[in-house]
């Protein structure tokens, strides 16, 4: 699918962190950007990979994850349509700390190093970007608060929120349907499938949350979020 500017503006601009950049710099980046297609399941990138570019999300999601020594993979995160990500190797050039596959078939915005050290000499781009790795900091920040102090079920809670909200996106409205699967799920929240399944059954039992093939709804936001409120 071809996508014109205006259609690029509009799909990303629902980001909030790419939606508060002035018009200029969106058109600026945008016009950086070059197109990538994605097949489900093409390795964007693996870890260890030299810097590569900055990516913004056109269609579909990208997954972020790592392998254990045992060969356990650990998502770390869901990179959905509005998203952009992998600045971190960029402003340190270091190599690329996880690996990102695409979950389906989709499309991303590609900036090229080079591209992305000329708008880091404006200021605003630069400023923004700070802000961008703020927030990734205080996401990592709670995802280590909640596994020493939380309870499963409260970080099960947790974790359905912050996907509700898009993830990355963190929009300030919540879908009432996630679409992830349980194993997906325990390897974003390092707990085993059994673990889950058994918390999950008594968050539906209580008229939390109700199942579905590859997705979970959340029947009652309010009580879902009284769950991931508690620690």
């Amino acid at each position: 699918m071809l996508y014109s500017k205006d259609e690029l503006l509009t799909t990303l601009s629902i980001n909030p962190w790419f939606g508060a950049l002035p018009l200029a710099e969106r058109k600026l980046m945008l016009a950086a950007a070059d197109v990538q297609h994605l097949r489900a399941g093409e390795m964007l990138y693996r870890k260890g990979d030299p810097v590569g570019g900055f990516y913004g999300v056109v269609q579909g999601a990208i997954k972020v994850s790592t392998l254990g020594e045992d060969g356990r993979e650990g998502i770390l995160s869901v990179v959905e349509a509005g998203v952009w990500f992998g600045e971190a190797s960029l402003v340190d050039g270091l190599p690329r700390p996880h690996d990102a596959t695409a979950v389906q078939a989709g499309v991303v915005l590609v900036i090229s190093q080079p591209a992305f050290n000329r708008l880091m000499q404006r200021g605003v781009f630069a400023r923004a970007i700070g802000r961008l790795l703020c927030g990734r900091l205080r996401a990592l920040y709670g995802m280590v608060e909640d596994s020493m102090l939380r309870s499963t079920r409260t970080r099960i809670a947790r974790r359905l929120l912050t996907l509700a909200r898009g993830d990355a996106t963190m929009s300030s409205n919540a879908r009432a349907s996630v679409t992830v699967s349980q194993e997906a799920l325990a390897m974003m929240l390092g707990i085993t499938r059994q673990t889950l399944s058994k918390e999950l059954k008594v968050l539906v039992h209580a008229g939390v949350l109700s199942m579905g093939y590859g997705r979970i709804e959340i029947v009652s936001l309010p009580d879902l979020e009284l769950c991931g409120a508690l620690a």
